[in-house]
């Protein structure tokens, strides 16, 4: 029986500003301090680095036999529909050995839609001082 080693690999779309990412490493670093044990990679899928392909071979790499692919999206738009099967096509190709599972997006999860509406209801504003009367 040989043993499997499970990574999490989350994907985010990318923008050109640094600070954009902020909220996805901090999804990613709570992850990892909640499942240590779990080899955990963040990807962007353009603008920022690594790609989905890059951090892909680097779990693989760490000797992951098994990695969870979970979009860091909201819903299952055209990114997800074929830029992801594409990308997960060729990390399969360059890795046979490694199972690479597709989850669904993080948006769709019902824990993900009640959080939202949670803090919806609760929203402060951006800018405390604007509309003030």
């Amino acid at each position: 029986m040989t043993h499997s080693i499970h990574g999490l690999l989350l994907f985010a779309h990318g923008a050109r500003d640094p600070a954009w990412a902020g909220p996805f490493e901090a999804v990613a670093k709570a992850c990892a301090t909640q499942r240590p044990q779990v080899p955990v990679a963040l990807a962007f899928l353009e603008f920022m680095q690594p790609g989905l392909v890059e951090a892909g071979a680097g779990l693989a790499k760490a000797g992951c036999t098994v990695v969870d692919v979970v979009p860091l999206f909201l819903g299952a738009g055209g990114h997800v529909r074929k830029d992801i099967p594409w990308l997960l096509a060729s990390l399969h190709e360059q890795y046979p050995d490694v199972r690479w599972r597709l989850a669904r997006t993080i948006g769709e999860s019902p824990r993900v839609i009640e959080a939202m509406a949670a803090a919806a209801l609760l929203a402060e504003p951006a800018h405390p001082d604007e509309g003030a009367a």
